[in-house]
Formats: structure tokens, sequence, C-alpha cells
């Protein structure tokens, strides 16, 4: 088992999942998740134009000013672990990427669940979402939160060896167990994800800080194949155009932070909009920026 980093991360979104899928630093703890941590919050800050002392976990980016507006330089020396513990309407919450803005406090933060089987017992993390939804959403109605959840891709059938120190198999055919299967040997997802993404679609779609306080703005649930290519995105589910799909996450809550916080709050614009990195910003130049589009002026 590879040794836990003690920092957030620079990583991308495939190496995120793949990590995932292969719970290489262990499943106690949420460590198989916490890659996934790591890469919203790099992409809040390239991508989202949120400082990177606004934001739980820190990445390992600070920012100088420039000629041609703030800078992005990569710094791993300023990269922690932490996460935001939010005040709650009925108690507080350790939220895994939060970001706070000084006057206005938490206004932006997603989620993460990971479930690498026991499929069967999604209706547990179900009423886990509603309850995190609501009590956030009662202390603070205009935050803006999302939410997601991995699911691994696991196949009927036998079971892969980068599945075999967590997955039990059946005491007869030595196979996957149903309760953990995710896609059946014909390619269709289970009924356990599918009532479950049912369900989860009727919690998404937050659009105003006085609607429902126990829907999320955004929702997206990502199945991800253990092989071939592994922590891929499985392209089938949610059908292409569904709110639950991953491609339009991002820019969802995004405007609705941008609806809320800068158009619908003017006089706090210089407070809370989004900024646009320098063009000669040093981290715009590094390889990993492969993975992400930066948020830069034109």
């Amino acid at each position: 088992m590879a040794e836990t980093p003690t920092r957030c991360q620079w990583i991308g979104l495939e190496d995120a999942c793949a990590a995932f899928v292969k719970a290489e630093y262990g499943v106690e703890g949420g460590h198989h998740i916490r890659p996934l941590h790591w890469y919203v919050a790099c992409r809040l800050v390239i991508e989202g134009g949120f400082f990177p002392d606004e934001i739980k976990p820190h990445t390992p980016f600070r920012v100088e000013e420039g000629r041609g507006g703030p800078r992005l330089i990569y710094d791993e020396s300023v990269a922690n672990n932490s996460e935001a513990t939010v005040f709650g309407g009925l108690k507080t919450k350790d939220i895994d990427v939060v970001v706070s803005k000084e006057g206005i406090g938490p206004c932006f933060a997603i989620s993460m669940k990971g479930s690498l089987n026991a499929f069967r017992n999604l209706t547990n993390r179900l009423e886990e979402a509603v309850g995190d939804c609501t009590n956030i959403h009662i202390a603070y109605p205009a935050l803006v939160y999302g939410f997601m959840h991995l699911f691994r891709a696991n196949r009927e059938g036998p079971i892969p060896k980068n599945g075999a120190s967590f997955l039990k198999p059946h005491p007869k055919t030595r196979h996957l167990l149903s309760a953990d299967t995710a896609i059946t040997q014909d390619g269709a997802v289970t009924d356990f994800i599918l009532n479950y993404s049912a369900a989860m679609a009727r919690l998404s779609g937050r659009r105003d800080l006085r609607n429902d306080v126990s829907r999320y703005e955004a929702v997206a649930l990502l199945l991800l194949h253990v092989e071939n290519p592994i922590g891929g995105i499985f392209e089938g589910f949610p059908v292409a155009g569904h709110m639950l799909r991953f491609d339009g996450f991002f820019r969802t809550l995004l405007d609705q932070y941008d609806l809320r916080f800068v158009y619908g709050a003017p006089m706090l614009k210089a407070v809370s909009r989004r900024v646009f990195w320098a063009k000669d910003s040093p981290a715009l130049a590094d390889a990993r920026m492969k993975d992400f589009v930066p948020r830069v002026a034109d």
C-alpha cells in the first residue's frame, strides 16, 4: 500500500479517480477519496478563480501581484490537508472542500462520497446526503453546495486483482457478490445504483437561496472503470444531458455562485468576484495544466 500523502497535491481527474478505484492509500478514514478532494480544490483555484488562501484544503499554490493581474505560482510548501468545519443549523459539519470569503463566510462547498462496494446500502448514503445538505443550508441558505458520489464500476463475474483486498467473493462461485456489483455482464447498470440516482436527481438543482434547503445546487455521480482505463468515467451513466452528469457539474455551481454573490450583491463584488489569472503565471506553464482549463484574462 502506498504511503498516504500528508499534503494536498496538484492532481488531475484521471489520477484522482484511479487512486480511488485502486484504493491505493487504503479505505480507512476516506484516504481512497482524498485525491479527489485535492483535484476539486485545485480546480476551484485554476478554473474557478478563487484565491488559494480562501480554500480548504489549501492547495499547493500561492499568488503574487503582477502587471497583468494576479500570478498563480506552484508552491508545495503552502499545501495542507485541512478540512473546514462549518457551522450548521443542527450541528457543525466537516466538509471536504470549502471556499470562504472574508466578510462573507462559507459561500461555496463540495462534499464527496465514494462507494467501492455494498451498493445495496446506498439508501443510508441517501439519508446522509439529505441531512448534510439541510443542516448546512439552514445556517447558510446562500451557500452554493455541490455533492459528488463516486462508484467503483465492479462488473459481474470474477473479482479483478485490484479489488481483491476489499471485495469478498461468493462462497460457492468465488465471483463478485450481487450486492457489490455495479455493472452486469451485458453492460447494464444495476438497480442499486439506478434507484439511488433517481432519488439524487430529486435532491439536485437548487436555483435560489429561498428554495428547498434539502436540495443541493448540483449533484454529480461518477461510475468509474476498474480497468482499461482504470478510473475512467463510464460514459453511459448518467446518460448524456442528464442533470447528474459530471461534465456540467462545476459550471452549474460556479454560475450559481456568480448569480448570488457577484451579480446579486454588486456592493460586495470587490470581495466576491472570481479573479482571472495573469497569462504569464508560472503555474500555467506547468505540464500538469493539461488537465485544467485556466481562467485567464483576455
